[in-house]
């Protein structure tokens, strides 16, 4: 079912390791041509193509594209107890963990009446989209509404493709979710449509364009927001799921199956790789997850993906080569099973989220660990992070100067202006001083 890559005896280069790393048969630009249409219709037609594409996509037309407040209080109050509880905690403990991801404004004295301030601007608006079709994701709802609260934005849209189940509307489970944060602007839009609609704006149904689009989304829609990325700034392409989980032989055979099979479930382009030092574990997992994946509920999904090319296990000579092999993945997530974790960890660089240890297993990230599951895939964690309150945040400098501060730098500027042969420069500083 699970493949095996055997590294035993080689120490391969990063760029060889980033060849050899098993990744999903996919290209968002090959859906950016259909994403770019899409985009294009919802420009040019507005509501007239969103439902079109609702009723091409999703099999419903939406009675209300913005879904009222009445159906947003409504679906809060409907909310099973049990959930309702699970959300509120996990609304307590993202909060909690997010606020360590806003910086402190500072000033700098570079002299007399010199001085620079570094302050953290928050963007005004926000899109965030919140994917339907295999599962249903409130929680996705709480890890894109937190942080963008917590940076103080003060506008706020969630767009959630409508559901034939429920009448063209969103799933009340995540209308639920959005009125616990006290969001009012909900729309039952999805895909690329999505995307171009909360970047352009959409007049009819007083939707007015964002600053920032944030969320996952299928394979349209990670190509959709690379097409209005510079119109808009977003988080990342956040794609199929990924896990990679480095382990030796102290982890548990167990414990590594059901975490491969808990990831697996969400997609049949969902990554699971494990990479091991431990021929016997390599051995049993890849026994045990057999029998795991043909009993869970999702049985043929979690086939698939454990089939494709993009989920393997990996054999390597030590853990220092694992850490080489996941360096050059860059996984979404990483789990470390070792029984030095602390020692895997330090050699460790390129993660969306780090999950160190047998009792931190992703699905606690998923939900209830406090930090957030919002993160890159494809590789994209070698260079940029996950979702959090500096996603909404701009660093700026505010520089005030006095005359004799200007004065006591106006050679040095008047210097550097006639090397770069840009003379104006410093004369727009000497003129402040001909009288």
């Amino acid at each position: 079912m699970i493949r095996t890559i055997d590294l035993r005896g080689r120490t391969p280069s990063r760029a060889e390791l980033i060849a050899l790393v098993p990744r999903a048969e996919t290209d968002v630009s090959v859906a950016s041509e259909a994403a770019a249409a899409l985009i294009e219709a919802v420009r040019s037609d507005g509501l007239v193509a969103l439902r079109g594409q609702a009723e091409r996509f999703d099999k419903v037309v939406p009675e209300h594209v913005r879904v009222p407040q009445a159906d947003i209080d409504a679906a809060v109050a409907a909310l099973e107890p049990g959930v309702r509880a699970a959300l509120d905690e996990a609304i307590v403990r993202v909060r909690q963990a997010t606020a360590a991801q806003i910086p402190e404004p500072r000033t700098t004295t570079l002299g007399d009446g010199a001085l620079v301030q570094q302050r953290w601007q928050p963007v005004e608006r926000v899109g965030l989209y919140v994917p339907g079709g295999k599962a249903v994701y409130p929680s996705s709802v709480v890890m894109n509404v937190v942080p963008a609260q917590l940076a103080g934005v003060g506008s706020i849209a969630i767009a959630s493709p409508p559901q034939s189940e429920f009448g063209g509307s969103i799933h009340p489970t995540i209308l639920g979710a959005a009125g616990l944060l006290g969001v009012d602007e909900v729309y039952a839009i999805g895909g690329a449509g999505a995307v171009g609609a909360l970047a352009y704006g959409v007049d009819e149904i007083g939707l007015d364009p964002v600053q920032v689009i944030t969320g996952p989304g299928n394979v349209f829609v990670a190509a959709a927001k690379r097409l209005v990325r510079g119109v808009v700034g977003i988080d990342s392409e956040a794609g199929p799921t990924e896990i990679l989980i480095i382990a030796d032989a102290s982890a548990d055979p167990a414990f590594v199956t059901a975490d491969l099979v808990s990831q697996a479930e969400h997609d049949e382009l969902a990554a699971a790789v494990l990479v091991t030092d431990s021929a016997e574990l390599a051995a049993a997992v890849a026994t045990e997850v057999q029998t795991a994946a043909s009993v869970t509920r999702h049985a043929e999904r979690v086939a698939i993906a454990l089939d494709g090319p993009q989920s393997a296990i990996v054999l390597v000579d030590s853990i220092e080569v694992a850490a080489a092999f996941s360096n050059a993945y860059g996984p979404e997530h990483l789990e470390i099973q070792t029984a030095d974790p602390d020692a895997a960890l330090a050699r460790l660089h390129n993660a969306g989220a780090i999950f160190v240890g047998a009792f931190s297993p992703v699905s606690l990230g998923d939900y209830l660990a406090g930090s957030n599951h919002v993160l890159p895939t494809g590789g994209q964690s070698r260079f940029s992070s996950g979702l959090g309150a500096y996603t909404f945040l701009r660093p700026q400098q505010v520089i005030r100067y006095d005359r004799g501060a200007l004065e006591a730098v106006a050679d040095r500027i008047v210097a550097l202006s006639s090397a770069e042969n840009l003379p104006a420069h410093g004369e727009a500083v000497t003129a402040r001083f001909a009288r």
